[in-house]
Order: C-alpha cells, then sequence, then structure tokens
C-alpha cells in the first residue's frame, strides 16, 4: 500500500495542507540570507512545547534562535517563551508560526497523533525539521511522511537519540561485525508503565487551551484532563502506549543491529492486556504486552514488557496485579525462561556465539569485554558517526547531507510496533507482512487498520 507523491502536480500537493505548500515552492532548498538571525544563527520555531519539546527546544537553541513557539496550550507556549526572556513570538494555531519567515527549522514534540500533519505542513512550508518520536500513529502517515520527506528534498531528524548514544553505536557494531556469531534471536524489553485508570470525568475546559485543536484528526471527546500532556500516550486516539512510544526506540536499535533498517518482519503476533477492559473514559491502550516476530534470516525477535519493572506510574491509580492465569496467557507455552527472568528493559542480541545486552544503563557482555583487547578492525563495519543527536541535525541542516535518524528508516523501525498494536487489538491475530508492498497479506481488517478515521477539519490527504 504505497503511497506516491513525486507525480503530483503543484495545486494537488498544496491541497495536502491547505495552502500551506505554497512556502515551499516559492523559496530554494536552502536557509535564506533574510531569515537568518545575529551571526548567522539558524531561526527556530518550536511547535509542542510541554515536557519532550522544551527539553528539545532548549537544546536546538545552542545551534540557533528561538524566534517562535506554538502549542495548544499556551501555558506551556508561555512558559517556555520566559525561559527565552520572553523574545520568541507565541502562538497557539501552529499555521500560524509555519507563515513566520524567520522560521527555519522545526522543532516538533506535539502528542503522537498530530505529528505526521505538523511535520508534512512543516517541510512543504519549506522548513527542515526534528520530530520526536514515534514519528506516526499510523503505517500509512510514514508512508506519506517518506514520500514528502523525498519530495521536498528537506532536512528530517526524528528524536531517536540512541542512534547517537556511544552505547548503543559500539552495540550494534560488535552485533554486525560477528562478535556473537549469527544472530538468531533479539529481545526487545520494554519498561512497564500502569496503564490502570478511569472511569475520568469531563470538566470544563481551561481558558489556554483550545481543546478542538488539540484534538486535531482525533474523533471529538469531552475535555479530560487525562487526554492530555504526559498521559495523552494511554490513550489509542492520541498514541500508541508504550509499544510505540518506548518501542520506537529501542524496536530502532534491534532493526539497526539486525540489518533490517529498511524491511521488517515476516510475521507478527501479539497479546496485551488492558486494565480498564475497554471501559468508556478509562486509558485504553495495553500496559503489558507480549509479541513475536519472525525476520528474515530464520531471526526471531521477542518484543515484551519488563513486568518486573514499575519506572513510574504516568497518570494510573496504580498497579493492577498480575493474575498466574493472566501471566501465562500472556506469554504462553514456549516463552523462552530468559524473557521471565530479565528484570531491565533494554535490548539483547542473541547469537551462536555469544550475546550482548545494552540499554541507557550501559552495555554489558562477554563480546563487550573481550573489546578492550580485541578491538574491532579498522576496515570493520562502522556506524555513521554522530554522538550529539540534535547536533546531527543541525550539521545536516547546513550539510544537506541525511541525518542519523532519518525519516524512512525511523518509518520501518516504528513499523512493527504499529503491526504489534493492530495484532493486540485484534486478540491477538497473527498477521503476514509483505515488508516491500507495506501490507498485511492474510487479514483484510486488520490491512485496514493501517489507516485511521480523521475529521474532515484535520484531515492529512493526499
Amino acid at each position: 500500500m504505497k503511497v506516491k507523491l513525486t507525480g503530483l502536480s503543484r495545486r494537488r500537493f498544496i491541497g495536502i495542507t491547505g495552502g500551506v505548500a505554497a512556502a515551499f515552492f516559492a523559496s530554494p532548498f536552502i536557509i535564506s540570507e533574510e531569515s537568518k538571525g545575529a551571526n548567522d544563527r539558524i531561526g527556530i520555531g518550536a511547535i509542542g512545547v510541554g515536557g519532550m519539546g522544551s527539553g528539545d527546544t532548549k537544546s536546538a537553541a545552542r545551534f540557533g534562535n528561538v524566534v517562535a513557539i506554538a502549542d495548544a496550550d499556551l501555558r506551556h507556549a508561555e512558559k517556555l517563551k520566559s525561559a527565552f526572556g520572553g523574545k520568541p513570538t507565541t502562538y497557539q494555531d501552529y499555521r500560524k508560526l509555519l507563515e513566520n519567515k524567520n522560521v527555519d527549522v522545526i522543532i516538533q514534540a506535539t502528542p503522537d497523533h498530530w505529528h505526521t500533519k505538523i511535520n508534512v505542513e512543516s517541510l512543504l512550508a519549506g522548513k527542515d525539521v526534528y520530530g520526536e518520536k514515534p514519528i506516526t500513529l499510523t503505517i500509512n502517515e510514514g508512508q506519506i511522511l517518506c514520500e514528502v520527506v523525498k519530495k521536498t528534498k528537506r532536512i528530517f531528524q526524528t528524536g531517536t537519540m540512541q542512534r547517537s548514544d556511544k552505547k548503543f553505536q559500539t552495540a550494534i557494531e560488535l552485533v554486525r561485525n560477528g562478535r556473537i556469531g549469527k544472530l538468531k534471536r533479539v529481545l526487545v524489553a520494554l519498561p512497564y508503565y500502569s496503564s490502570w485508570g478511569g472511569p475520568f470525568k469531563a470538566v470544563a475546559v481551561p481558558n489556554e487551551l483550545d481543546w478542538d485543536l488539540y484534538q486535531g484528526q482525533a474523533p471529538v471527546q469531552p475535555y479530560l484532563p487525562q487526554r492530555t500532556h504526559a498521559i495523552f500516550r494511554w490513550w489509542y486516539e492520541y498514541a500508541g502506549g508504550m509499544v510505540t512510544d518506548w518501542g520506537n526506540h529501542h524496536m530502532d536499535i534491534a532493526h539497526w543491529g539486525m540489518d533490517q533498517d529498511y524491511s521488517g518482519p515476516l510475521t507478527v503476533e501479539g497479546r496485551g492486556i488492558f486494565p480498564n477492559e475497554n471501559k468508556p473514559d478509562c486509558f485504553n491502550t495495553p500496559d503489558r504486552f507480549y509479541a513475536v516476530l519472525k525476520y528474515p534470516n530464520d531471526v526471531e525477535l521477542l518484543f515484551y514488557t519488563v513486568m518486573a519493572e514499575k519506572p513510574g506510574f504516568h497518570g494510573s491509580i496504580g498497579h493492577k496485579e498480575t493474575t498466574k492465569e493472566q501471566f501465562d496467557w500472556l506469554f504462553g507455552k514456549n516463552c523462552p525462561q530468559e524473557v521471565h527472568d530479565n528484570k531491565r528493559n533494554g535490548i539483547m542480541f542473541i547469537g551462536d556465539k555469544g550475546r550482548l545486552f545494552v540499554n541507557r544503563g550501559g552495555l554489558f557482555g562477554k563480546p563487550v569485554e573481550e573489546l578492550k583487547e580485541n578491538p574491532l578492525p579498522e576496515n570493520g563495519w562502522k556506524v555513521k558517526p554522530s554522538n550529539d543527536h540534535m547536533k546531527n541535525f543541525f550539521d545536516c541542516v547546513k550539510s544537506r547531507e541525511v541525518p542519523v535518524a532519518s525519516a524512512d528508516l525511523e518509518h520501518h523501525s516504528l513499523t512493527p510496533c504499529h503491526l504489534t498494536n493492530i495484532s493486540i487489538r485484534l486478540g491477538g491475530r497473527k498477521l503476514q507482512w509483505d515488508a516491500a508492498k507495506e501490507e498485511i497479506t492474510n487479514d483484510k481488517e486488520a490491512n485496514s487498520m493501517l489507516k485511521r478515521e480523521q475529521r474532515d477539519k484535520y484531515r492529512i490527504e493526499v
């Protein structure tokens, strides 16, 4: 189900975003001299500036001037504006920010359901984009984004910053250079955040929040504070739960080590525990899950929640204990004991000659211990250099080179997470995936879930 934009007329392409693309067609693929600030510093516009957006913008400010800030919740915009001495212009509607000619690049960290539309419109407006993960809410949106990046020739970096971390880079070089032998299995373990919560009661919308804009393409709902900000991720209307949230980070590393950056699984079969049992006005994503993914070259990937790890609750009412019956159903009879015994999130690569484990806390395993005495050869396979993810983006804005976490790369690493969610939502159906055609070949209902329904007012159209 490929999306093809390469033959679109100028009028048709502008129609994607209701006119914001016009600025792109009127400008070259470089930052204009008129828009550069003092000392030729790049003009930065930030869209979605809650927790992650605020941090990203402050990191980006090392390389440019923050000239504009937009957030559907003006409280966030004004708070970040004050952090920059009150200098940036603030907007509630991001489309007004995209019209600002002093903005060269966009730092985007809205809730997930807005990612694709804002990223696409920013690219078409002639801006380069640093977009937070997960970059899409559906697989179809990833196809759209990749084609627009290709069409516009803009720079797009995904905020999967583990790609610029030495620990993860070393792990990948060890795996890709054969230090664990032939790769047989990969464990992708995510932290456990409870989504037990609700039913929540509707309250009055804060004066500073444009609730209709916040909902965007999602179905209209009464205002619940629990649908916003950090805990929007526990609603399928706006996100994909931990499966896509941390999943995009760790699956990206798994694909990198498996040499599957631009491919995908053959089959996906997942199960999940929904603590609120699909009751109305409750968080509706699973907080515990287990999935088996089969890849080319007889590699098996096990994707799951670390049951022993409970780093925080993020808006839930606490932890809902897993019964023995639930545990046995979730993991099944053939689940390896090492999955049951695992007590920390991260990625384990298992080969026929060894194994190694990597997460944000460190890199572990015999191949790592032997590295000092037996370093990798100079002519061995090496990762693309990057030790500062935001700097890599701004370096590429200037050089026009492809950044380390490009849209097409991250679309493919997020795809198995989306497929896992589809399988879980359909009660654990086994899905067959054609990575070349990007289609589920054995289940029409599942294949229809590669897209989502959208409100006309905010539709992404191609």
